[in-house]
């Protein structure tokens, strides 16, 4: 499903944009912050490493907002928020905001969570994030639906589709909604990934890399749409790769971060399906 044709144009992103991109993201690793979920921090960092990125965890008051403004793409996670990280998340998007430096929305859990609905909401406010990434009820959530239960989506991304656009026009931003078929748009395009495996929901904190993946990338490309679209096809493309030498979800976990660092950008040009 998605919005009227007067509204939504064709992608014009090709997969040979999204091996490129790979290949800058390689060539002048960025260093990306993250402020992420306490369940997910290692599993996001070895994501990073293994595309071959610098991870920097660094959430506190003292120092979120001065890293913002050095680091080259920042993640703002909403999974466990508390009051101190929910502080600190307020100062390095301010930082970043002054720096210039592309930062991203996970907004976990809004709509159907109250106070973190409120923080998301707030944050954006301060300064419009390069993309905001979420599961269907969550970008429902935030525009004002009801959301899903916690993390989980009870909505279709093409369900959300319509609404995304809405929210990437009013803040200026590339929503990502995830789910078997990916959808992202800017609010004039829109980009379906059409990559993945049921493993993806088998193990935790899959879409809070993606959201660090789209942070690393939105410091090496121009087009935030573009950065967006090579994250998720990045993580995707890599995971069927993993999935086709997996017996279950454990040995998959590892499999993908193998195949994260092996995937090339010939790879990626090749086996990403955009519609």
């Amino acid at each position: 499903m998605s919005a009227p044709s007067s509204t939504l144009s064709d992608h014009h992103i090709a997969p040979e944009h999204l091996g490129a991109a790979l290949a800058r993201l390689r060539e002048r690793p960025p260093l990306v912050q993250c402020m992420t979920n306490i369940v997910v921090a290692q599993w996001t960092a070895n994501v990073l490493l293994a595309v071959g990125t610098s991870p920097a965890m660094v959430d506190n008051p003292d120092e979120a907002g001065a890293f913002a403004a050095v680091a080259h793409g920042v993640l703002v996670n909403l999974g466990t928020p508390q009051h101190e990280t929910v502080a600190a998340m307020a100062h390095a998007v301010t930082g970043a905001a002054g720096a210039g430096t592309p930062w991203v929305l996970d907004p976990v859990g809004a709509g159907g969570l109250p106070w973190r609905t409120r923080v998301a909401l707030d944050l954006l406010s301060r300064s419009a994030p390069a993309v905001i990434r979420g599961n269907a009820s969550e970008i429902l959530g935030l525009a004002g639906g009801q959301g899903g239960k916690g993390a989980d989506s009870e909505h279709t991304p093409e369900a959300a589709l319509p609404t995304a656009a809405e929210l990437a026009r009013e803040h200026g931003t590339v929503v990502a909604v995830s789910g078997a078929v990916d959808h992202l748009t800017d609010g004039a395009r829109v980009v379906r990934v059409g990559n993945g495996t049921e493993l993806l929901t088998q193990v935790t904190g899959a879409g809070c890399a993606l959201g660090a993946l789209m942070a690393a990338f939105c410091p090496v490309v121009e087009d935030p749409l573009l950065a967006a679209t090579a994250a998720t096809a990045t993580l995707t493309v890599a995971a069927e790769a993993a999935a086709g030498r997996s017996r279950g979800p454990g040995s998959f976990a590892v499999a993908l971060l193998d195949e994260l660092a092996l995937l090339t950008p010939a790879a990626l040009t090749e086996r990403a399906r955009l519609s």
